[in-house]
């Protein structure tokens, strides 16, 4: 057989950064003889002369045989970056385990390796991971139908054909859009196509598919797509392409001209085929953590935890905090302590370079937390604690909410001033009835750390081990309206209120973009592929960005992966600047400090008074509390304890907690400020002191927290037990 060599192939993966590749292009750029263009016989002599400088490109690449030149080829041409090579369409199943890994990899690299306008898949790789795989030809911009259109010769249809496992024909409406661009005649030549794939499926031997392409689920919903096209400005926005989930029935009668049983063939049998040969495939164990390691993380955790509680609580520690300890650290160790020690780590690293850390939610309820220094919250009763002595005094009676609180005391043992600490905050709001829910740890860095704060979690675990939390950007309800409005303007169409707000929810939530969550981490285990649990792209496809986000939301994998949640803050700065210029340290101010407490009633310390614009607080100038909201709250309430602000911050935080719930609880003089619920521990700690059973509190109060009594989310007997124990209506 004569051998044929292509010029233009060995050009563009051989001079990748060309952009065109005429033969006069290639010519100049290789410093090639003028010549003649146009005409045949001339053209032949530079063609020659280029394949005396391409043999020398390709011994240097270790080619020095015809036969070695196709594999080579194979190897640089996904990298030329050429993209107006027109990627067809594809579909792949993953059939098992292996499969859904092997897919979860092609899209990884499809994402970050491949991306050339769109993700592709050089065949390359898809041949190196295709075990577990079922491919499909896909629709008309598939390979396979793209050549029957094209007329191809029944041999080469035939190559192409015995790539894929299955392969798929679709309604005539589908593609009926090549009939009305004349690219073919009319629905028999369609009808042709179809048949000529199917007499393929039964030469080689392959199940052939009937499939939808489908796009939306009823016929109604496809001016929803108009919609949404005509937003990106496509010029066939309003064309007819009913893409909709059609009926067994409605199928049948879409392939009746293939006769009876071949319909029924393509329709049921050879679906039915196809899904059963794939497994059950759990994409992520429900519930089962895999965190990454850290050399003696559990013994360093035990000494560093016991160490310090020694340290401030004496040699022989009060039963309270030994009873405490023991039950935290039966659920934490095993099984958390990766996820308490690169907290550590981070915070340590933190507080070396200068700049506070504020832990954010419920971490601050585990006492483990505090004495391993993650966390500035201790979550013991209020008490008093002597810095030399070490003597202890617990106050149990309800008396004070927090430490902060209490009047200042005197040790009866040694005389030193007692330190009073302690916010009573119980360990199931973080780690749920026996250790049953993955800890989150949230920390907020400041702003100017976080990148470096970053850096440390990727040292400490490894690159290929670290990637940001993806996010999935969708349609919001505003967005959508405007689109709908301009669709409707642009067609001349009058529509009521009632069809626009239908037409806008049919557009809601579809994806948009991807992103990065703005400080969350994911760890993968080192003896692990992040693609053991989901794919990696760039945020916002990308190709440029250096940063690598999970393809998937990371809610879905939060039972499963170590999250590490580091924002960037600005409080923290703020705290280190004003420590840099006053000299004060910032964690030596007392949280009773009288001219402090008095900035949330009164601006008279700050040297104005009932300013008109800033208002009677002083709270403008606190982060959190400087919100006209917020402000309105403080001159309501009044608040003279640092307990009262804790409950304020709870009421501006949650959803509906504080307007058209406590504020009118507060203000009609049902409940006081003290007695309302102001964040969720309170719910679980109040029916407890009332006589309910632990369990069932926490239950209530998780119920109460994820907004479920609204939807009936209470279970039997939950009221009865609450009216038993004089729980107040409200």
């Amino acid at each position: 057989d004569p051998t044929y060599l292509d010029s233009l192939i060995f050009a563009q993966n051989l001079l990748p950064g060309l952009g065109k590749y005429k033969l006069d292009v290639v010519a100049n750029h290789l410093q090639l003889p003028q010549f003649n263009h146009h005409r045949a016989s001339d053209d032949a002599v530079p063609v020659a002369q280029m394949l005396a400088k391409f043999f020398p490109m390709l011994e240097q690449r270790g080619v020095t045989r015809l036969q070695q030149i196709n594999d080579e080829m194979v190897k640089l041409r996904p990298l030329s970056g050429r993209t107006n090579r027109f990627p067809k369409h594809i579909i792949l199943i993953a059939k098992n385990k292996v499969g859904l890994k092997n897919l979860y990899q092609l899209i990884s690299a499809s994402n970050l390796k491949y991306f050339r306008r769109v993700p592709t898949i050089p065949k390359s790789e898809l041949i190196a991971h295709r075990e577990g795989l079922l491919i499909g030809s896909a629709c008309e911009a598939g390979e396979l139908f793209r050549a029957v259109v094209d007329h191809k010769d029944w041999a080469e249809l035939k190559r192409i054909a015995s790539f894929y496992d299955y392969l798929e024909i679709q309604p005539l409406c589908n593609n009926r859009f090549m009939v009305r661009e004349g690219t073919v005649r009319d629905d028999e030549d369609l009808k042709e196509f179809n048949r000529t794939i199917v007499r393929l499926g039964e030469e080689l031997g392959k199940p052939v598919v009937a499939t939808g392409d489908v796009h939306f689920q009823e016929p109604e919903d496809e001016i929803y797509r108009h919609i949404l096209l005509a937003s990106k400005k496509f010029a066939d926005a309003n064309a007819e392409l009913p893409l909709y989930f059609r009926t067994t029935d409605e199928m049948l009668r879409e392939f009746d001209y293939l006769g009876r049983e071949k319909a029924y063939e393509v329709v049921v049998t050879n679906t039915r085929k196809i899904a059963d040969m794939v497994e059950e495939i759990e994409l992520l164990p429900k519930g089962k953590l895999f965190p990454p390691r850290l050399e003696n993380s559990e013994e360093e955790l035990n000494s560093m935890v016991w160490a310090r509680a020694h340290e401030l609580y004496g040699d022989e520690l009060p039963q309270l905090i030994v009873d405490r300890l023991n039950v935290e650290l039966s659920s934490i160790l095993g099984k958390y302590d990766v996820v308490y020690m690169s907290a550590q780590k981070l915070v340590q690293r933190s507080l070396e370079c200068g700049y506070l850390v504020g832990s954010r939610g419920s971490v601050g309820s585990s006492l483990v937390a505090y004495m391993a220094g993650i966390t500035e919250v201790n979550s013991l009763p209020p008490h008093y604690r002597c810095p030399k002595c070490r003597n202890v005094e617990f106050v149990q009676d309800g008396s004070y909410g927090c430490g902060a609180d209490m009047p200042d005391k005197v040790c009866p043992v040694c005389g030193e001033k007692y330190v009073k600490d302690g916010f009573d905050i119980p360990f199931e709001t973080f780690l749920g009835y026996g250790g049953g829910k993955v800890p989150d740890i949230d920390l907020n860095f400041s702003g100017e750390y976080q990148s470096r704060a970053h850096q440390h979690a990727i040292e400490m675990f490894g690159k290929t081990q670290v990637f940001r939390a993806g996010t999935i950007g969708t349609l919001a309800e505003k967005t959508a309206f405007g689109f709908v409005k301009k669709y409707l303007e642009e067609n001349g169409i009058q529509a009521g209120t009632a069809e626009v707000d239908r037409l806008t929810a049919g557009c809601v939530g579809v994806r948009r973009t991807t992103g990065q969550h703005p400080g969350g981490l994911v760890v993968v285990p080192d003896d692990l592929d992040i693609e053991d649990f989901c794919p990696v792209q760039h945020p916002a496809d990308d190709p440029d960005s250096d940063t690598i986000t999970t393809h998937f939301e990371y809610h879905c994998m939060e039972d499963n992966l170590l999250k590490l949640d580091m924002l960037g803050h600005d409080d923290p700065t703020m705290i280190r600047m004003l420590e840099d210029l006053t000299g004060v340290n910032a964690r030596k101010i007392p949280l009773d400090d009288p001219d402090t407490m008095s900035l949330f009633t009164s601006s008279k310390v700050l040297g104005f008074e009932d300013d008109e614009i800033l208002g009677p607080t002083g709270a403008v100038a606190i982060p959190e509390f400087n919100t006209r909201f917020t402000r309105q709250m403080l001159i309501d309430t009044q608040p003279k304890d640092f307990n009262t602000l804790l409950r304020l911050s709870g009421f501006s935080h949650g959803t509906d907690v504080g307007l058209g719930n406590a504020k009118d609880l507060i203000v009609s003089g049902t409940a006081s400020v003290l007695e309302t619920v102001g964040c969720r521990d309170d719910i679980m700690l109040y029916l407890i002191s009332k006589g309910l059973e632990p369990k069932m509190s926490f239950k209530i109060m998780e119920a109460v927290r994820k907004g479920k009594v609204k939807k009936g989310g209470f279970q039997d007997g939950w009221e009865d037990a609450m009216h038993e124990h004089d729980v107040p209506q409200w």
